[in-house]
């Protein structure tokens, strides 16, 4: 049974999540986060089994989701979920990041292949929001921000996954202000379903006579269905078959068979990339939440367990006890609640600095927010990724021998988590993201500005002397990657674990002073003791071996 952890959520949107930025009243947000948790106990929650039992199916070239998933999603944006943050002149309520993070974890929590959807059309409203002509955004973010229409991304090819410089999907100019588009995509999630009267796809493609590389990729938006209600010339060829996420359509889909796509251009020719990355920023963040949800989800399954389970005897006693009173149980499961709690710190914090950069004081105030949002992200969605792998499988040593069987629900969200460290850039790419440009951020004041309220939040929790020790360690370490050199990528990864573990702590550590409770300071305390100083052990080690990493070889 899934309880949503409202007090964690909103102890998080107080000690890191900047909310002071808000119009929105604290006691309002709690509402909101309060009626967002019964919903998605009540009525997601039980769906999720479902999803992952009768995966999507494509029937006559239409997909169909699982059962019940429709009319949830029905009602879900009926009662008007969708358009929490959503712009108020398109009809959205205009809400802060910090509610949308909230909100998005309590929904993948519940089912993160039902929430996958919304999660994309937030996406794709804020890239058109962005940089759309206003005719686009009358027609489009109305029914979108409604939850009406939904949207996708469509980057991949199967030739070009990461590195979008092989590029091959058409763009032709039609002479009406159209385009029309041909190719094909892969990985689409929800590129086809049943939930939406209209599915609105923003699609990367090439023009003729585009620059080569990434300097000639446009963004184009290509609805399932025309502004006349005509179906547009695109369809879905295939469903994957995937270790999980089942319920979740990945789609491959196929334009322009019969001619081309009809597309619109958003923003200009040959500057879709850029385009593009807003709404990838904003999902690096989301999943990264989807991280911290199923690392939630997770540790709430396997604490039931260990309440329940009698196995064994605690030393002096001569009857069996619950498995949650053996020393090697309460150390996993005290280490899985750290990790959540740290990772939730990480991405409302990311949260509150994407809302302080639109709501901020002065210019100067704001720029300082965004820079603050860009150095957060990779480590919000590479650390909390990364830990929701952590986590669940934890989960599922807890559980033993039921944990990796089917009936006990675990195993699915070990298979759920294994995608949110691959999709949305890689961690590999977030770590590179780190070290080649956001540590550099306004000559590396960002970073600085940073670690200083890491070291003043840890300092009456671990010490003076250790917190100082911990920030300079970081800042020691980020020095290596000055000018870029290949030699220090190897160890780009384990630099984001130690940079990130010092920040989440920094926020831990601010919350047991907001929170006096045992379980605030017990997972402050033995994150920093144990999270905080291996990652940094881990970051000099990787460093010392960066060498290794460039001279190995493959055969």
């Amino acid at each position: 049974m899934y309880q949503a952890p409202v007090s964690q959520i909103l102890l998080a949107m107080r000690s890191a999540g900047g909310f002071e930025s808000s119009d929105v009243s604290f006691d309002d947000a709690k509402t909101i986060v309060e009626e967002a948790g019964r919903y998605a106990a009540e009525r997601i929650a039980p769906l999720n089994s479902v999803g992952d039992r009768n995966a999507a199916k494509l029937v006559d070239g239409e997909v169909r989701t699982p059962p019940g998933w429709r009319e949830l999603y029905q009602d879900w944006y009926g009662n008007g979920w969708n358009s929490l943050t959503g712009p108020a002149e398109f009809g959205g309520q205009g809400l802060p990041m910090t509610l949308a993070v909230a909100c998005t974890e309590l929904w993948n929590s519940a089912a993160i292949s039902f929430a996958l959807c919304p999660l994309l059309t937030t996406g794709a409203i804020e890239a058109i929001a962005a940089h759309a002509a206003p005719e686009l955004k009358e027609r489009y973010l109305p029914k979108m921000v409604a939850g009406e229409w939904t949207g996708t991304m469509n980057l991949t090819e199967p030739q070009s996954g990461s590195d979008l410089s092989d590029l091959r999907c058409k763009a032709t100019r039609h002479g009406d202000g159209t385009y029309r588009i041909s190719g094909t995509k892969i990985y689409i999630t929800y590129g086809e379903h049943d939930f939406s009267s209209n599915i609105v796809h923003l699609v990367l493609a090439r023009l003729d006579d585009a620059p080569a590389g990434t300097r000639g990729i446009s963004l184009f938006i290509v609805p399932k269905f025309l502004p006349d209600g005509t179906r547009n010339d695109l369809r879905c060829h295939s469903l994957e078959h995937k270790l999980g996420i089942h319920g979740s359509p990945t789609c491959t889909m196929i334009y322009g068979d019969k001619g081309g796509a009809v597309g619109w251009l958003v923003g200009e020719e040959n500057r879709g990339l850029a385009c593009m990355f807003t709404m990838m920023n904003n999902a690096r963040l989301l999943v990264g939440v989807q991280g911290v949800a199923l690392a939630e989800r997770a540790m709430q399954a396997a604490i039931l367990y260990a309440k329940d389970r009698k196995q064994g005897r605690v030393a002096g006693e001569s009857v069996s006890t619950t498995i949650i009173h053996h020393p090697d149980v309460k150390r996993m499961l005290l280490e899985m609640r750290a990790k959540t709690a740290a990772a939730r710190m990480l991405c409302m914090a990311t949260a509150g600095a994407i809302d302080m950069s639109l709501r901020g004081g002065d210019e100067t105030e704001r720029k300082r927010a965004n820079s603050k949002a860009s150095l957060l992200t990779p480590l919000a969605k590479a650390y909390s990724t990364d830990i929701a792998v952590e986590v669940t499988s934890s989960a599922v040593q807890v559980h033993g021998g039921m944990g990796y069987v089917e009936e006990t629900g675990v195993a699915q969200f070990y298979r759920d988590a294994r995608i949110l460290p691959i999709y949305e850039g890689t961690n590999g790419i977030q770590a590179m993201d780190l070290v080649t440009r956001k540590i550099g951020l306004d000559n590396g004041a960002t970073l600085a500005e940073t670690l200083s309220a890491s070291q003043q939040q840890l300092a009456p929790l671990i010490g003076e002397d250790v917190a100082t020790q911990a920030v300079s360690d970081v800042a020691e370490l980020a020095k290596s990657f000055h000018g870029t050199t290949p030699l220090a990528h190897g160890a780009a990864t384990a630099f984001l674990r130690a940079m990130a573990a010092v920040v989440a702590g920094g926020y831990l550590a601010a919350a047991s002073t907001l929170d006096h409770s045992s379980e605030a300071d017990s997972n402050a305390r033995y994150f920093c003791a144990t999270e905080m100083a291996s990652a940094i052990a881990a970051a000099k080690a990787a460093m010392a071996g960066a060498a290794d990493v460039a001279r190995a070889q493959f055969d």
